[in-house]
């Protein structure tokens, strides 16, 4: 913003014009200081922004305006209690335009709802809400009272002797903790100490198993749940194995040497295949060679079985 328009913004800006014997801004431009908000000053009204002090039911259209909204009202004196003024305030509502006077209430300090509304009424549960319930006017000319008085300060005097011995235990308790502090910080920098490096032996673990994630630590219900796992061994494959070998043998005994001699041929062929496979991995054989000398032909004719081998 530039100086002038600083100047201004701040009503400090003076033309060329005006001279000192002329006053002040105002009274030159011929305006009160107050803009538009004095133009019914004239009349004793003052136009501010006024707070709806609770909730409210309209007139009009019967719709609750919440507690806390602002209006422009139309302030102005219409009696006094005492040497206390009491002020009206005109509003219209923005849902219908219903015109809402509220006046001020000094005798028991709240605002009342002269015409145009109604105050909405909300009853609450004291336990609810948490709070304590006000004394009646009844009570309060009770309390004048000497014998009510006497009786009401035996009661909370009874009351506080029984919940002595627990706000006395909470206190000593609350000194006890708070008695020491270094020993609280040093033992909270211990506690923290020993997080961090829990922490950090877990991601190295993470790190020699080759994972990028931490993990958590082991428990009782994750070894229980690996220990029924289990694995297949060398063993159960050659069971296995030897299981598939005997059920595709035949069951009559005229073809058990020629099904034997099968099965032996068959075992031989997958020793063959396995070293051949082997020396491949190691680098002794070339594929080509290997892909070669493993082709094998079987001619089945009656009992005769031929095998080419390397």
């Amino acid at each position: 913003m530039s100086t002038l328009a600083a100047a201004r913004a701040d009503n400090f800006y003076y033309p060329p014009e005006w001279t000192p014997n002329q006053g002040s801004l105002n009274k030159l431009n011929g305006q009160h200081a107050l803009r538009e908000r004095a133009r019914k000053l004239d009349q004793g009204i003052l136009v501010i922004r006024f707070e709806m002090p609770y909730n409210i039911w309209c007139g009009g259209c019967n719709s609750m305006i919440a507690k806390g909204v602002r209006f422009n009202a139309e302030k102005k004196q219409v009696g006094n209690y005492y040497s206390t003024k009491i002020w009206s305030f005109s509003m219209k509502a923005a849902c219908c335009k219903q015109e809402i006077v509220i006046q001020t209430d000094p005798k028991n300090c709240q605002y009342v709802i002269i015409s145009g509304a109604q105050q909405k009424t909300e009853d609450f549960d004291i336990e609810d809400a948490e709070t304590f319930a006000l004394p009646a006017e009844e009570e309060k000319g009770m309390l004048a009272d000497p014998f009510y008085r006497l009786e009401h300060q035996e009661e909370d005097l009874q009351k506080k002797k029984e919940a002595e011995p627990v706000l006395v235990r909470l206190q000593r308790i609350s000194d006890d903790r708070h008695s020491d502090d270094y020993a609280l910080n040093k033992a909270l920098r211990g506690k923290l100490r020993s997080q961090k490096k829990r922490v950090a032996e877990e991601e190295a673990a993470s790190r020699k198993m080759g994972l990028h994630i931490r993990l958590l630590p082991a428990a009782e219900e994750d070894t229980a749940t690996a220990s029924r796992v289990k694995f297949s061994t060398k063993f159960d494959r050659n069971r296995k194995d030897k299981r598939a070998l005997i059920n595709a043998s035949s069951i009559f005994p005229g073809s058990s040497g020629t099904s034997k001699k099968a099965l032996e041929l068959e075992s031989k062929r997958r020793k063959i295949s396995a070293a051949a496979a082997s020396s491949l991995l190691a680098g002794r054989v070339k594929p080509s060679s290997w892909s070669q000398n493993s082709v094998s032909s079987s001619r089945h004719n009656g009992a005769a079985v031929k095998v080419r081998r390397f």
